[in-house]
């Protein structure tokens, strides 16, 4: 077996072994399949949602193209639509609710080799709880961002889109 899938089995294996020590490679090998999934879980949400969007948006630009702009050439599309139109917009609730589940899949996915893997660093797996707080934290509040977006009547609020810039940057 070569050393690439023993460290992604060695993971899987182990994902309640919260004890011992795990070396760089095994632990880097793992951590980036992990990420590997959790992109390719992220899209699978977001896509067919965004799909769906511009199919509305398509069939609103061909029922009222007064109301409406496409532009389109080699490598770019685009539909401008005027006024405000809720219902064409992505389900941002679906989108943060699966990344919010992909997110918390992942925490546990990674927990216990974060944890193997400061004991092999010699330091306290409890640190590796440090960036949990900043997780929930960004998903708590960006449901309140995205609810501002595309309503003319409420702009979004810039200091929150900073705010969360910055947690999630931490």
């Amino acid at each position: 077996m070569t050393p690439i899938f023993a460290s992604i089995g060695h993971g899987l294996r182990n994902v309640a072994q919260f004890r011992g020590r795990d070396g760089g490679v095994r632990f880097w090998i793992y951590g980036f399949f992990l990420l590997t999934l959790v992109i390719a879980a992220m899209m699978a949400v977001l896509l067919p949602e965004f799909a769906r969007s511009m199919e509305r948006m398509q069939a609103f630009a061909a029922a009222h193209p007064e109301l409406s702009t496409v532009t389109s050439g080699p490598g770019h599309y685009s539909i401008q639509i005027e006024g405000y139109h809720p219902e064409l917009a992505p389900n941002f609730q679906a989108i943060l609710y699966g990344i919010a589940a992909i997110s918390l899949a992942f925490v546990i996915l990674i927990a216990a080799a974060v944890t193997r893997r400061l004991h092999d660093r010699g330091k306290s797996g409890w640190w590796g709880f440090m960036p949990v707080p900043f997780l929930a934290i960004g998903l708590a509040l960006m449901p309140g961002l995205f609810a501002g977006f595309g309503n003319p009547a409420s702009a979004p609020d810039m200091g929150m889109f900073a705010l969360l810039f910055l947690n999630n940057m931490i």
